[in-house]
């Protein structure tokens, strides 16, 4: 498939068959004229009836399973198996083994009842759901149903039918995931939240909102864009925000504005036995119980399904300025990216770009861009302000080997210039367009990212596969792109091998395996050496506590070999 084959397949997934629809008023603070909301129907039609049974899967017999047991063990675990299965310790596995047995008929016709023609046993469907759109991760098995629900209602009702027949669930958002998060290893139920897409409620004065989780954030910053607002997370296209919650997602701006974890003021969230929890009021700051808004952000629908989500919003920038430059090393530009923050500048972005990537620009968008590290920033502010600060960051490049410093205010220009940056991964497959692509997410604290991006660049110079570095080098967190086949082994153990110097090399730091991407499944095996064994065994006990049966989104994110 070429690059630009996956780019169209990705922009299909991201509109997903909607299409903009009736505009529903909604309520808003009083200073917002009455608001509307994007609302998206789908214009296919692949809903079957439910006729007999589901075809069997092919079954795998990991005993270790939790999915399916009658009743909860706490002093289970996979141990035993842990080498048989993806995330044990040092594994280079990339197929998710689970158990699988048929749904039961009178769940289906139960859901059927809630969901009616919102749910689908298509194979076709029930494929794409199960593999990844941009990764290279997948599971034995597919779900063996998905469910479209339209509201909190209809999730809390699946939600506890699931529960009492002891079938496992994944919840599914954009789709833009890339370790596996949404993977179906068990099979089980597909909860697809894309038709819950509304915007519930705008308060312009407080700077806030209150959404669905099926919404993109691209959708809701075109709507909030009338009223001077936007929403300051911006990870890849397509990404809905109940996704991003669940990953604990950031992108770009999170330099400036900070990650999910920092954006989210309050969530509604259904439980494993159907119960719908408010984690916080919307007050901007609270002192009062546990912080469960921060405890169900970032874990990946194991805990619970997002319903509802209440988002921080920021003014829209009175002016902007983009500029870029070039470097001889990506130590030199690392250096200047951190003497830039030591600074005291606020850059919005800042972002490295090794030689290769440029490289796979200029295939991928018949560019002719110098090809070298280069760094990219963004300053907002007046006029005045943000001038100021592309003169400082000039005088900071010219004093650390930099060169070829260009910067643009008018509007299309700038949008060019971080379009490339957006699809940078799309370019990669240009140089490779039969490749696959493991994508690594390392995060470093600030001084250290010189020191790790060098001896990063390095060893993937050395290697015999493809690799590119992109860096979200203002707070420490950079990628690896390794372009390899999955299918050749000596391959696969080479990106496993690179991506495992990379966090190791991290964790060393006093980094982490991943900064923004999340765990799923491909990042598991490193969370013992980051976190130690108290720390996963103090997540499982809460997962235990929170769903006993092991129903949500079981195998992710907590390692199959950690015991109680």
């Amino acid at each position: 498939m070429s690059w630009f084959s996956r780019l169209r397949s990705s922009s299909k997934l991201f509109n997903h068959n909607f299409r903009a629809s009736n505009f529903h008023n909604i309520r808003t603070h009083k200073n917002a004229p009455a608001a509307n909301v994007f609302n998206f129907e789908r214009t296919k039609n692949p809903w079957l009836t439910w006729s007999g049974s589901v075809v069997p899967l092919a079954l795998a017999v990991y005993a270790g399973s939790l999915a399916f047991q009658p009743h909860f063990n706490p002093s289970l675990c996979d141990a035993p198996r842990a080498n048989a299965r993806i995330g044990g310790k040092g594994k280079t596995q990339f197929e998710v083994k689970g158990s699988h047995r048929d749904v039961p008929k009178e769940l289906l016709e139960e859901m059927r009842a809630i969901c009616q023609d919102n749910m689908t046993v298509d194979y076709d469907e029930r494929y794409n759901h199960g593999k990844p759109q941009n990764s290279f991760h997948k599971a034995i098995n597919i779900p063996d149903v998905i469910v479209y629900p339209r509201s909190e209602e209809e999730v809390s009702k699946i939600v506890k039918l699931c529960d009492d027949h002891k079938v496992p669930i994944v919840p599914y958002g954009g789709a833009t995931s890339i370790e596996g998060h949404t993977l179906s290893p068990n099979g089980g139920v597909c909860i697809d939240m894309s038709l819950m897409n509304r915007v519930k409620a705008l308060h312009v004065e407080d700077m806030d909102v209150v959404v669905e989780p099926g919404i993109g954030w691209m959708e809701l910053n075109e709507y909030l864009e009338p009223y001077g607002l936007f929403f300051p997370l911006d990870p890849g296209p397509g990404a809905s925000i109940g996704g991003m919650c669940a990953t604990r997602c950031s992108g770009s701006l999170a330099v400036r504005y900070g990650t999910m974890r920092d954006n989210v003021i309050s969530l509604k969230v259904v439980l494993a036995n159907g119960r719908v929890v408010k984690t916080a009021s919307r007050a901007r700051k609270s002192a009062a119980g546990y912080d469960l808004t921060r405890l169900m952000i970032g874990s990946e629908g194991t805990l619970g399904l997002i319903t509802e989500v209440t988002l921080r919003l920021q003014r829209i920038p009175q002016h902007s300025v983009v500029a870029m430059c070039n470097f001889p090393s990506v130590k030199n530009a690392a250096d200047v990216a951190i003497a830039t923050m030591m600074s005291g500048i606020q850059a919005s972005r800042m972002e490295l770009l090794d030689e290769v990537q440029v490289r796979a620009i200029n295939i991928a968008n018949e560019k002719k861009l110098p090809e070298y590290p280069t760094l990219m920033f963004e300053f907002i502010g007046t006029e005045a302000y943000a001038r100021e600060q592309t003169q400082i960051v000039q005088r900071i490049v010219s004093e650390n080997n930099g060169s070829d410093f260009v910067f643009a205010e008018e509007p299309e220009a700038k949008k060019e210039l971080w379009k490339i940056r957006k699809e940078a991964l799309w370019a990669c497959f240009a140089m490779k367009p039969d490749m696959e692509a493991m994508i690594t997410d390392v995060c470093v604290p600030l001084s250290h990212l010189s020191d790790l991006i060098s001896r990063s660049k390095k060893e993937l110079d050395a290697s015999p596969l493809v690799c590119a570095v992109v860096a979200h080098a203002g707070d420490g967190n950079f990628h690896t792109v390794i372009l390899f086949n999955p299918s050749d082994e000596e391959q696969r153990k080479e990106a496993e091998r690179l991506n495992q110097f990379m966090v190791h090399a991290a964790l060393s730091l006093e980094g982490t395996c991943t900064g923004e991407h999340g765990v799923g499944t491909g990042k598991m095996k490193y969370l013992e050496e980051e976190h130690g064994t108290e720390a996963l065994r103090t997540m499982k006990r809460i997962k235990a506590v929170l769903d006993p049966n092991n129903i949500l989104n079981p195998g992710k994110l907590i390692p199959p070999h950690v015991c109680l």
